[in-house]
């Protein structure tokens, strides 16, 4: 599909939903560009576990998924943070549809590793025709970062994973991974480009790490599988880190 600029909100998701953030999704749209929205919820998780007293684990920047853990995102994603963020966007005149994996089960996925996360899952596949069913009537689909495998089970994705997989379905031409950094830093800089070669230096070097781990090598995937640009970002006004095919370290 053409024209389709795929957005992950992460960190907190109110600190995106700013003025020049609805002024830049008005300006796409008159320009022609279908946008989807992939949200996280990870703080908003985490602050609810906390205030359940629920232990919170995170290994190579995914959180360990208990069945209670599960339970609690469940709620959190779909009962707190997707109506937040979809509210926001009707506030701003702008016709949106708030979709989970029980939502014709737009998100396929499998166990990661069952025995050491628990819950925790990967894409399988998603339903790219529902998808363009929805961008071609002119709404903004808010998808939450939740799967379902094949016999029924939910599963806790890593929202990075998912809107990668989202983009390579749509054959996105832009993919923005909002984070609460202006992007992917090296020597006390923020880079501006990078290439997929070079991220496999710089995850050798350990200078990528921890939480944005995830998020750079969703972005390789995506642009193996023909995303144009995945831009590692705080903000979609700025183009934060560019990852692209080539390039060079600036």
């Amino acid at each position: 599909m053409k024209n389709v600029i795929v957005i992950k909100m992460g960190g907190i998701a109110s600190d995106n939903l700013t003025k020049s953030f609805f002024k830049q999704i008005h300006e796409w749209q008159k320009q022609g560009k279908k946008v989807v929205i992939i949200h996280g919820g990870g703080h908003y998780i985490s602050k609810m576990m906390m205030r359940l007293d629920v232990p919170v684990l995170i290994q190579d920047g995914l959180r360990v998924t208990t069945e209670e853990t599960l339970n609690i995102a469940k709620m959190v994603l779909i009962g707190q943070v997707q109506p937040m963020i979809t509210t926001r966007f009707q506030q701003e005149r702008l016709s949106v549809v708030g979709l989970n994996a029980s939502c014709s089960q737009i998100i396929t996925g499998e166990f990661l590793n069952e025995k050491g996360l628990g819950a925790v899952g990967e894409v399988k596949q998603i339903d790219a025709e529902l998808l363009e069913q929805l961008l071609q009537a002119k709404y903004i689909p808010i998808i939450a970062p939740l799967g379902l495998t094949e016999s029924g089970e939910w599963l806790n994705i890593n929202a990075d994973h998912v809107a990668c997989k989202v983009a390579e379905a749509l054959h996105a031409e832009k993919l923005y991974l909002l984070t609460d950094v202006p992007g992917v830093k090296k020597d006390n800089q923020w880079l501006t480009q990078l290439s997929t070669f070079e991220i496999s230096k710089l995850k050798q070097a350990k200078i990528i790490s921890g939480g944005m781990l995830p998020k750079v090598e969703s972005a390789v995937s995506a642009i193996k599988a023909g995303v144009k640009e995945v831009h590692i970002t705080n903000k979609i006004q700025h183009t934060g880190t560019m990852i692209t095919s080539k390039g060079v370290l600036v």
